[in-house]
């Protein structure tokens, strides 16, 4: 089981544009890139601080409206070498699978979502970028 680094943490927002600019302006970060999700209804985007191999705040607008006043983090994605071969491993154990297929978005990264023991979103992420 090959993982190399904690990808991305995502965080739910009522308004893409709205985060993206206090993102930038207050913390500093940078606009990495922007896509909508397969769905058509979800949109992301993705901050750095342009770092060579840094963790990366991913924006989530679209996935819930009624966000809580607390856990906005919606989850931690985990980069993984072979996808496909982690999906297997993970199926075989007992864990609780959010995902029933392996979602690939538009530019070409592809992810996968199961449940840690508390219900935590974990996503095993791998970029074909």
């Amino acid at each position: 089981m090959a993982k190399k680094r904690i990808e991305h943490v995502g965080v739910m927002v009522r308004n893409l544009e709205t985060s993206i600019r206090f993102y930038e302006d207050i913390i500093g970060m940078q606009l990495k890139n922007t896509l909508i999700h397969t769905n058509g209804e979800i949109k992301l985007a993705f901050l750095g601080f342009d770092q060579k191999g840094e963790t990366e705040l991913e924006l989530i607008q679209g996935y819930n409206d009624q966000l809580p006043t607390e856990g906005k983090v919606h989850h931690f994605a985990i980069t993984v070498d072979n996808l496909d071969e982690e999906v297997n491993r993970i199926r075989g154990l007992d864990v609780q699978l959010i995902d029933k297929e392996i979602t690939t978005l538009p530019n070409g990264t592809r992810y996968f979502f199961f449940h840690g023991p508390d219900g935590e979103w974990i996503e095993f992420f791998e970029n074909r970028k």
